[in-house]
């Protein structure tokens, strides 16, 4: 009797042709992987300049309708017809309240909107813009009148209330 061998061929990737895609893949996200962390750098800076252009844009806007910048006088207590009265002294704790209130000619804040009295504002309706390079929303007036300022340690923003120069406080 003939016996007759019969050879089968298994198919399948070898162990080297696996170890070489493996390194061919690793290769490729080496290159693309940090292209993806500077593009998110980018979006924190793009959002950090818009932030920054809307915060002078409202501040002039303030200055022009009211003579001063917003943080430059107190917001005292006032009457409000159609809301409730905002206080604060004059510097950081007056600044954010006259800018996400109604105000009137002399800064005074009221949550409510009259057309006799407070008709100014609100300038920015979701309040004041994180520093996306800092840590948080703060904004810390300060009354130098020197241009340049010196950035501090709160991670949010530095104003002037003289000159109105914003800068980014990290």
């Amino acid at each position: 009797m003939l016996y007759t061998s019969k050879t089968t061929r298994q198919t399948g990737f070898t162990l080297v042709e696996l170890l070489i895609v493996v390194i061919i893949l690793a290769i490729l996200a080496a290159i693309v992987v940090p292209q993806f962390s500077a593009t998110t750098d980018d979006a924190r800076q793009s959002a950090f300049d818009s932030n920054l252009a809307s915060l002078r844009a409202v501040a002039e806007l303030y200055r022009q309708q009211h003579g001063a910048y917003p943080g430059n006088v107190a917001a005292t207590a006032a009457v409000c017809p159609t809301g409730a009265n905002q206080t604060g002294a004059a510097g950081t704790a007056s600044f954010p309240l006259q800018l996400v209130n109604f105000t009137n000619s002399s800064g005074q804040a009221c949550t409510g909107f009259d057309a006799t009295q407070f008709r100014f504002g609100p300038y920015l309706k979701e309040g004041i813009p994180e520093n996306p390079l800092g840590t948080s929303n703060t904004v810390t007036v300060v009354s130098t009148g020197v241009l340049g300022l010196s950035t501090g340690s709160t991670g949010g923003w530095r104003f002037d209330s003289i000159t109105g120069e914003i800068i980014g406080d990290q």
